[in-house]
């Protein structure tokens, strides 16, 4: 890739540079190297910034977010999602000097008491949805392994989850569940969704059962973007808000998003000149209405490299949802909040929140009139059908669930358990808690007669 912006060639590749490229790169622009503008020391490779301050201010974004949404507390066990692209290697990288920074402080306290927050990598295994040879994803694996045994300690452990875990069940494997759930979504579209949904839920439930109290994904400006116009698109501008924000806690594990102020070229440059190794594993591209998002991106990207930040910091002004934020924890702690800085985003004591209602499938935000749909004819319900029908987004109804009622029964016999509990609840306990939440906003027959 080329970055319009500063004619710097960006590719992710493992090996470093020498001095040779470095100049070759700063005088692509044309008119030979420069001095940075920021330090004014060193020669200008990146733009008009030297490797040095452009890798600075590159884990300044990071170190901004994580301080300013407590993303990463010393008590935490994370779980880093890794997919061995350039974003998640970089988050990587930036956790685990966070990490080393975290144990040298904590080794040279006196009674070392300073805690040090646990790292775990999780590398989804997605060859049960996509034609992958074998041999790529344990080749893979390995070099996953290799990149971790290179990192200084503290330690970190590697889950390898096969994604068609989340469908196992005790009558049919895994493996052919998902394929023939995957048969039933006909629209190119919703399948790359419903697969992107499922990998999140294998992260949560790997996370759960280690241990892990927070999801730390890649998700850098670039991805966010690409979100933003699919979302318009397919008509999820109501719960869009909820999926780009530092703090997405809907989830049993808080997922945050500490890349999300970085560009995929800066996040790209940096494991350039930092050779930091980078894997192709699942990067076939993207087909249908995210296929031609990405395109679209790619276009204005090559206009103006700024677009992308333009296009988040616009729906930045959308309103964000009660779970956008960390619960409110004991902040009683001064190491805690001294040490760190919290800049917590907590409701006052006493403020009450809105109940939100979640896709089944999606877990998405419905909106009002999805909500009120469902509570008037969520109780008159016969069939699987129907209830899938109504405890879905217009989204996923639209491109996900089969037109047949017939075929709707028999994907929703071959839905992840976690998603068929999500229906069941939505009959039954959501609705009773949200009017429990509302009783007093209520009219009683009493108020009706007067």
């Amino acid at each position: 890739m080329k970055n319009a912006a500063t004619g710097l060639c960006v590719s992710e590749v493992s090996g470093g540079m020498g001095d040779c490229e470095r100049r070759t790169i700063a005088a692509e622009g044309g008119g030979g190297p420069s001095q940075c503008s920021k330090c004014d020391a060193n020669e200008a490779v990146t733009g008009s910034s030297c490797l040095q301050c452009f890798r600075s201010a590159l884990y300044a974004k990071f170190r901004q977010a994580v301080t300013s949404h407590a993303t990463i507390l010393p008590t935490d066990n994370l779980l880093l999602a890794f997919s061995g692209g350039s974003a998640s290697r970089v988050a990587l990288q930036f956790v685990h000097e966070m990490q080393q920074k975290a144990q040298k402080n904590s080794d040279a306290s006196r009674d070392r008491s300073y805690p040090v927050f646990g790292v775990g990598v999780a590398f989804v295994d997605e060859s049960a949805a996509f034609p992958i040879p074998s041999t790529q994803i344990d080749q893979a694996i390995q070099d996953m392994s290799s990149i971790l045994s290179k990192l200084a300690s503290p330690v970190k452990n590697l889950h390898v989850i096969p994604i068609e875990n989340i469908c196992h069940s005790k009558s049919m494997d895994g493996r052919n569940r998902l394929k023939e759930l995957l048969h039933n979504i006909t629209d190119i579209t919703g399948k790359e969704d419903f697969i992107r949904h499922l990998r999140l839920l294998c992260l949560q439930k790997t996370a759960s059962e280690n241990g892990y109290n927070k999801l730390i994904l890649g998700s850098c400006a670039s991805t966010i973007a690409r979100l933003v116009i699919a979302a318009t698109v397919k008509g999820q501008g109501y719960s869009l808000p909820a999926d780009i924000q530092y703090v997405d806690a809907r989830w049993e594990i808080p997922v945050m998003l500490p890349l999300r102020d970085c560009l995929g070229q800066e996040l790209s440059m940096l494991c350039l000149v930092d050779s930091l190794k980078t894997l192709d594993v699942f990067n076939g591209g993207s087909s249908g209405v995210n296929g031609l998002v990405s395109s679209f991106i790619t276009l204005l990207r090559e206009e103006n490299p700024a677009r992308e930040c333009t296009i988040v910091r616009t729906a930045e002004k959308l309103i964000p949802f009660h779970f956008n934020k960390l619960s409110e924890t004991d902040d009683s702690d001064d190491f805690m909040t001294s040490r760190w800085h919290r800049k917590r985003m907590n409701l006052r004591p006493g403020e009450s929140i809105a109940s939100e209602i979640l896709c089944a499938i999606c877990s998405s935000p419905l909106n009002k009139s999805e909500v009120e749909s469902l509570r008037h004819k969520v109780h008159c319900c016969t069939s699987m059908s129907e209830r899938c029908e109504l405890t879905c987004c217009r989204s996923c109804q639209f491109q996900i669930l089969p037109k047949e009622p017939s075929s709707v029964e028999q994907f929703y016999s071959l839905l992840p358990q976690c998603i068929i509990t999500q229906m069941k609840n939505h009959s039954y306990g959501d609705l009773d808690l949200l009017r429990e939440q509302i009783e007093d906003c209520l009219l009683s027959d009493c108020d009706d007669d007067s």
